[in-house]
């Protein structure tokens, strides 16, 4: 018999199926996985390091860029920190608008890793379905931000500002006639908000056609159930949290158990799993989508009925508004400290914790006083996840690692920050 020795495999760090740069060492015998080392760091930028030669507010923008597929929710962590070390606490309607922005951006976090792991396994067509839903979304961020992806919308205090009152439309081009835009635009002609609840009342549906495709197909099925199984106690020492928590079958969500904002105002149901592997993961995610979708709606209705503030009334916090910046010479002073030094921060240290599309994201911020942060940590949900990559592979055949990468969702900017 001739003898067979295990070989090494690298996977990564340019792989297409690897989310990132990641950079797989698979100890392999034959086709079967006998270790899996995970290797970080080839995307380290020092987020944390540089937020400490900043003032507070102007590492905002960075947090927008640590998990680039879930914008605003990065933003949400950082600034409750923020507001949590200066005792302030924002407007109930800017607190709707991050709810629902919240819930807008887990749509287009799913969204997207819906598309990529279908078309990790080989399902073509849910990529092109998902990027249909998800070019709305990004057209909402485009119109409270002007800017369709990093967006620093959330600041301490509130929001940059309110929601618009009218959508941007397209415009006909030789690509497109007139006809053809005047369909794209049927449901641009209210308010952003008008545009976020014609988007709802068509979601369902739109998650439907996924299933459709997906949640029965057999091949689907077989590449995905019994893999990377993780039981809830395993999943809780591994410091699981979000979906792969969930999809162990643990109940935990920070929106329900530790409600921020105005998530206690709001209905919603946590869908859990219950044998812990791919499959699970991805049914609760799809049932997150419809569940978000329906606490969007909540928002809209709500905001439409109650106009208001979105800011704090405070000078030192948050800058006055244009018009009385360029008659009053006070307000321009304060305009242009506030983007120059920031604001300083009462000495002390907070964490704050939201449910991130991906788990609990923290951010533990130490002030010394002074208007940068003494020490900014993140904790990154990808970062615990990924950790147990060689557990959930092991045994398993090569392609299946693929499948495990994918149902962890991960994202490599906030685990190598």
């Amino acid at each position: 018999m001739p003898e067979i020795r295990n070989y090494t495999l690298n996977f990564g760090p340019q792989h297409p199926a690897a989310h990132g740069v990641l950079r797989l060492v698979l100890e392999m015998d034959g086709e079967v996985i006998e270790r899996a080392d995970p290797h970080i760091g080839l995307l380290h930028r020092g987020t944390e390091k540089l937020a400490e030669s900043k003032p507070f507010n102007q590492s905002i923008g960075y947090m927008d860029r640590l998990d680039y597929v879930s914008m605003m929710c990065n933003e949400h962590g950082y600034v409750l920190a923020m507001e949590r070390l200066l005792g302030v606490e924002a407007p109930i309607r800017a607190q709707y608008i991050r709810v629902m922005f919240d819930e807008i951006t887990r749509l287009l976090n799913h969204l997207l890793w819906l598309g990529a792991h279908g078309l990790d396994i080989g399902a073509m067509t849910v990529f092109l379905y998902a990027f249909r839903e998800r070019e709305d979304l990004m057209d909402c961020y485009e119109a409270v931000s002007g800017t369709r992806m990093h967006a620093t919308y959330y600041r301490p205090g509130g929001v940059y500002r309110d929601l618009p009152e009218v959508m941007p439309q397209y415009q006909a081009s030789r690509w497109h006639n007139q006809k053809q835009v005047g369909r794209k635009n049927e449901d641009r002609q209210g308010s952003l908000l008008d545009f976020i609840e014609a988007f709802t009342r068509r979601f369902p549906s739109c998650v439907d056609e996924y299933e459709t495709l997906l949640t029965d197909n057999r091949i689907w099925k077989q590449r995905t159930v019994g893999i990377g199984v993780v039981t809830p106690e395993r999943a809780m020492q591994l410091g699981f949290s979000g979906p792969m928590l969930r999809g162990s079958g643990v109940e935990w969500d920070l929106r329900k158990k530790q409600p921020y904002e105005v998530y206690d105002r709001v209905q919603f149901d946590i869908p859990v799993g219950t044998t812990g592997d791919c499959y699970d993961r991805y049914l609760v995610r799809i049932e997150e989508m419809r569940q978000s979708n329906s606490i969007i709606l909540q928002c809209v209705e709500w905001l439409r009925n109650n106009p208001g503030p979105v800011m704090l009334d405070d000078y030192k916090l948050a800058p006055p508004r244009r018009e009385t910046m360029k008659a009053d010479m006070e307000a321009l002073i304060h305009h242009f400290k506030l983007f120059t030094e920031g604001f300083c921060v009462p000495a002390g240290e907070a964490y704050a914790a939201i449910e991130h599309p991906k788990g609990e994201l923290g951010v533990y911020l130490v002030s010394d006083g002074a208007n940068k942060p003494y020490r900014l940590k993140v904790r990154a949900p990808g970062f615990a996840h990924l950790s147990s990559i060689d557990e959930m592979t092991r045994g398993h055949m090569l392609a299946d690692v693929v499948a495990v990468i994918g149902t962890q969702d991960i994202v490599f900017g906030e685990i190598d920050r």
